[in-house]
């Protein structure tokens, strides 16, 4: 066997770098002959990438390089992650990232073309940095793409392609989405669940149509899922003359520890709550980190769950339309003024049965444990994930992004309890009721429940799926196999 090396080029948020570099990991696992550098970019304010790449460095030292391009040419970043929306963070990351990442690629893309031919084998990018494709090709250098959506998501990019013509040219752009969507998904796919920038004409489609047409032009992509978890929607690439898809989930990191002193600490007293509850009691809401939410419906949020009469662990982030200073923290996690947006004596009510986490939560950890019964969550991918493999049903309350699509496909399988699919996040006039979010907890908690049985079912499938003769094992191994015959 030869010698492959491959640059990975992530973009450093959570949500991204972890499963990536998680899937690198996979890859040297599997086998010996692989080295791989990492290339990324990181803001001056960023500790979680230093700290989660020194993990990586630990167990893997010798297997890889990582290479902060931003050190490199010299450059200061300044990035604000934490009071940014999703889509000011992937605008700051085309405006600062992107070109530092292009002129590194573009130095290595022609250094190693003249040099180490034999071991040079390609680079992996992550979804948000497909323009880099081109580069890779004017040097001729094999390119893959490591997508952390889930495969229904491909099927959308790829159906775009094939209807661009139709879509673009119609009068009404919004209405030219009926519920014809269907190529990655059991059910025809409604509008209302789409991405809301594809419905964007001047900015957001386009950067999906560009997205598709990048994805069709690599040599191989590699999908954070599973084909018994997604089989209709992978059994349909062959049919597309897509480039090969490689489907190597659940890539996560289950190991996932603090990476500050505060966030030690927190997980110490979330742990210690919870060691307390009696087993699968406890309904568990995380909204991700850029989930938040406006006054209005942290008010319903807290009446639906004191009225559900479940054990509840909330972890809440909030978004004030004021122009008052944030909220004041006093170094123990407490938020001072959240408490005026909750219910008049909620949290004396709450004592012994509620607990309350503002900012980060040790969501990895929470949901692995035995007294977690069901998981409110906004439906990021790497969230129902995680959820799967430690089966724990989901109710689906998506935000923004992919997640209205992730939340429908869980929903198709059988796998969730729909409590929204199509909710707005920050729209003061689309409120989710107490009564709904009663109602969907009951549910979700209930022993007897399909979707708890078939979640308790699934996370046994998604840790067979990654050993050794394992579906998402032997599609690394094919992916191994190729990326080394392309060379």
């Amino acid at each position: 066997m030869k010698k492959a090396e491959l640059i990975f080029v992530p973009q450093t948020s959570k949500g991204h770098l972890i499963p990536i570099l998680e899937f690198a990991k996979r890859l040297i696992d599997h086998d010996d002959w692989i080295s791989i550098t990492v290339a990324f970019v990181k803001s001056p304010s960023d500790s979680f990438t230093d700290a989660y790449i020194e993990s990586v460095k630990t167990s893997k030292l010798d297997r890889f390089e990582f290479i902060d391009v931003s050190q490199q040419e010299h450059h200061s970043l300044v990035v604000d992650h934490h009071s940014q929306s999703i889509k000011d963070h992937v605008d700051a990351l085309m405006e600062t990232h992107m070109p530092l990442l292009k002129d590194f690629v573009t130095e290595i893309s022609s250094s190693r073309s003249r040099s180490d031919l034999d071991t040079f084998t390609g680079l992996v990018f992550d979804l948000l940095l497909v323009p880099l494709v081109d580069i890779a090709h004017q040097f001729n250098i094999p390119s893959y793409i490591f997508l952390t959506a889930n495969a229904g998501f491909l099927s959308l990019l790829f159906h775009l392609t094939t209807q661009h013509d139709d879509t673009w040219n119609s009068p009404d752009f919004k209405r030219s989405y009926p519920d014809e969507l269907s190529s990655g998904f059991i059910n025809p796919v409604p509008f209302n669940v789409l991405p809301s920038a594809l419905f964007d004409k001047d900015n957001g489609y386009p950067w999906f149509m560009m997205t598709a047409q990048k994805f069709k032009a690599v040599k191989g992509i590699m999908v954070n899922t599973f084909e018994e978890l997604e089989p209709y929607a992978i059994s349909g690439f062959s049919d597309r003359g897509s480039p090969p898809v490689y489907p190597v989930g659940p890539v996560l990191d289950i190991n996932c520890k603090p990476y500050t002193e505060l966030d030690l600490a927190q997980c110490k007293k979330v742990m210690k709550w919870l060691d307390e509850q009696p087993r699968s009691s406890v309904i568990f809401l995380c909204f991700g980190s850029f989930g938040h939410f406006l006054a209005p419906q942290v008010k319903e949020i807290a009446l639906g769950l004191e009225q559900s009469g479940y054990r509840f662990l909330w972890s809440l982030r909030v978004q004030s339309l004021s122009p008052r200073q944030p909220s004041r923290n006093d170094g123990s996690g407490c938020v001072h003024y959240i408490e005026d947006m909750l219910p008049e004596g909620f949290m004396e009510r709450i004592q012994g049965k509620g607990i309350m986490i503002h900012g980060w939560a040790p969501q990895v950890k929470i949901l692995a444990h035995e007294e977690i019964g069901g998981f409110v969550s906004h439906c990021g991918w790497n969230s129902i994930l995680e959820s799967l493999w430690f089966g724990v049903p989901v109710v689906t309350w998506p935000m923004y992004a992919e997640q209205q699509l992730n939340a429908f496909k869980m929903k198709e399988l059988g796998l969730a309890i729909e409590l929204r699919l199509d909710y707005e996040e920050l729209n003061a006039s689309n409120v989710v009721t107490a009564n709904e979010i009663k109602k969907a907890v009951k549910q979700v908690m209930d022993d007897g429940s399909e979707v708890r049985k078939k979640a308790k079912e699934m996370a046994e499938i998604a840790r067979k799926a990654i050993v050794n003769g394992g579906s998402s094992f032997l599609s690394i191994q094919r992916f191994i196999e190729d990326m080394i015959g392309e060379n």
